[in-house]
């Protein structure tokens, strides 16, 4: 018997996997950290 590779399964398989790493990666990234004046912020309202 012969193997066939199934190529549909595997393009989303490997979607799967590209999404889940996105979605971690995003998860586990810090915002950058602005030095807020707050006087400033106070003086606009």
């Amino acid at each position: 018997m012969a193997v066939t590779t199934l190529k549909r399964k595997l393009k989303r398989k490997r979607q799967a996997q590209t999404t889940r790493v996105i979605k971690i990666k995003q998860l586990s990234a810090k915002p950058v950290i602005k030095n807020v004046d707050v006087e400033e912020l106070k003086k606009n309202f």
